[in-house]
């Protein structure tokens, strides 16, 4: 194929701004730490990450510096590498009550300029402007840009990336051409020019995996993919080709991928901080997990069907197996219960496990209990006392009920999943109107 059709503008009246906090985690604690704590040394201009707990064994890369990228250090390693690659590389916590305040205060800078802005994540966002192309060309709404851009640095002290184009997809390859504190635009005639040169790693979508396909069919740039017979790829990677193909040609990004899809399942995992050689260890685990499963589950309203389990080993072997239930339920003693009956059949109470996580399935709204003689009363009651759980909780703080077996060792009572100080909005929308924000 030669020549690709690119697309047009959206109904020609139709600005996308990509805005993007550059390495946010670590410009938003060293920002805090320079401006607010008045610390000489700026995180920002020397090796250094932020890093999880090496104790609790969850001690990954979260963030990086610009100079710790030059040593080769990727977010998402393990800290030991890093340190290998660079020793005197500086690692600081997570502080995620900061990170949660410093994007409020982010998207709440947006809607100042913005009526429609929309969270993608913690750090980055779409401001759409309708009806602007009527009103502005390119240059003027790039000088815009530049503004926002360097308002949002003077005001919180990090700097952003804008991507600017007429659509959601060409607008985030944009904001990542150059990094950091730039304003790049891709505009559907400068696909060409612009992004198909790009190797096609760096396309949105594009793993790994997908990549190492491609490469063994001879596509290396989006170029060469936007190129390729599209029967080619359907036959070698089948949906997951034709979706980054329509990418590589312009083609906007799905709907669905704003909208909040209901949960297919309910699920959460954690790390042990210490192997897991007991069976008392490992039901003291899933009382946690199921704990946090249930909450979830109560507070939208369904019940699931199929309680599932998997264990990782120390030597990183994955197993798992599931039950389904004679009736739906979203009662945490009864989750907990099949999860012991199915964990049971699946550890041969010998291998060290390093990783144990619950999953939930057959998600029902307003399922009903199908109930038989001997419990009649008995989940009635849970019911009722769950609720009322989840209520004061909600009132009071996580912390204000938990079951006395908590009272002792090292097991979270509501486990797996974001530690509570991460469950405080870091992974939702976050609504600014009317908010109080601690400006970093």
């Amino acid at each position: 194929m030669e020549d690709i059709p690119v697309p047009g503008m959206m109904d020609g009246k139709t600005y996308i701004f990509h805005v993007d906090a550059n390495s946010a985690f670590l410009s938003w604690s060293a920002s805090y730490r320079v401006n607010v704590l008045g610390e000489t040394r700026d995180l920002r201009s020397v090796p250094s990450i932020v890093g999880g707990d090496q104790e609790k064994r969850h001690g990954i890369v979260l963030a990086k510096s610009i100079p710790a990228k030059k040593y080769g250090i990727q977010t998402g390693e393990a800290i030991v590498t890093a340190r290998q690659k660079c020793p005197g590389l500086v690692v600081i916590p997570p502080d995620y009550g900061l990170y949660v305040n410093a994007s409020r205060a982010f998207i709440g800078k947006l809607k100042q300029y913005c009526d429609n802005v929309i969270q993608y994540s913690i750090d980055e966002a779409w401001c759409v402007f309708d009806g602007f192309e009527n009103l502005y060309g390119r240059g003027q709404m790039k000088n815009f840009a530049c503004r926002l851009k360097d308002e949002i640095r003077e005001e919180f002290g990090f700097t952003v990336n804008i991507g600017i184009s007429t659509n959601f997809l060409l607008s985030k390859m944009a904001g990542d051409f150059s990094k950091p504190d730039k304003v790049h635009t891709l505009f559907p005639d400068e696909i060409p020019g612009k992004m198909w040169p790009l190797p096609v790693s760096e396309l949105f979508f594009v793993g790994q995996a997908t990549t190492s396909k491609l490469h063994r069919l001879g596509i290396y740039t989006i170029g060469d993919l936007a190129k390729a017979d599209d029967t080619v790829i359907k036959s070698h990677l089948k949906l997951p080709g034709q979706i980054v193909q329509g990418y590589a040609r312009g083609k906007d990004l799905e709907p669905y991928m704003f909208g909040n899809e209901k949960n297919k399942g309910y699920g959460n995992s954690l790390t042990a901080p210490v192997d897991i050689t007991s069976t008392e260890y490992a039901d003291h685990l899933l009382l946690s997990l199921c704990e946090t499963v249930g909450t979830r589950l109560r507070n939208d309203n369904v019940k699931i069907g199929v309680v599932s389990v998997h264990i990782t080993t120390c030597e990183f072997r994955h197993e798992n197996r599931q039950l389904q239930l004679l009736t739906a339920t979203d009662v945490t003693e009864e989750i907990f219960r099949a999860a012991c009956r199915v964990f049971d059949k699946l550890w041969d109470k010998k291998t060290p496990l390093r990783q144990i996580g619950v999953h939930t399935s057959r998600v029902q709204v307003n399922g009903g209990r199908q109930y038989n003689l001997f419990d009649l009363q008995k989940f009635d009651r849970l019911e009722i006392l769950d609720r009322t759980i989840d209520e004061i909780r909600r009132k009071y703080g996580e912390d204000a009920v938990f079951r006395a077996s908590f009272l002792k060792g090292n097991v979270p009572h509501m486990g797996g999943g974001l530690d509570k100080e991460r469950r405080s909005g870091v992974t939702l929308g976050i609504d600014v109107d009317n908010e109080k924000t601690r400006i970093i």
